[in-house]
């Protein structure tokens, strides 16, 4: 199974591919010219792993706090996504794991899990 971690939300734009093998990441500059090429970074991004979104089975995405800009744009990716290529998708925020320490971008998975974060809902936090 393998999982894209997207987090526009932050000073930087970060990228994650969670595979049964392996884990890549990249970050880019979170500007305004990224921010409308944001499609173009993730198909280039997963395409350098010989992966392209039809590999792809969940999405994970940071929903903020954060750039409005930056979440605003990536939640409408991501729903698009999951319309043309039926990817589930989870939208977290780092405040939805209360009480974990040390939270690393590879665990997303595991505790939107453990803390039931609902699949395919929206309720980004500006």
């Amino acid at each position: 199974m393998n999982k894209l971690i997207i987090d526009v939300a932050g000073e930087k734009i970060f990228l994650m591919i969670i595979t049964s093998n392996d884990i890549y990441n990249i970050t880019k500059e979170n500007t305004k010219i990224n921010y409308e090429k944001l499609t173009l970074i993730i198909n280039d991004f997963l395409n350098s792993h010989k992966l392209s979104l039809k590999d792809i089975d969940k999405i994970y995405l940071n929903r903020g706090p954060g750039s409005f800009a930056g979440i605003r744009n990536s939640l409408s990716i991501v729903k698009a996504f999951n319309l043309t290529n039926n990817i589930d998708y989870y939208c977290f925020s780092i405040k939805d794991f209360k009480g974990e320490k040390d939270i690393k971008y590879e665990n997303i998975p595991e505790l939107c899990e453990k803390f039931k974060i609902e699949k395919n809902l929206i309720n980004p936090i500006y």
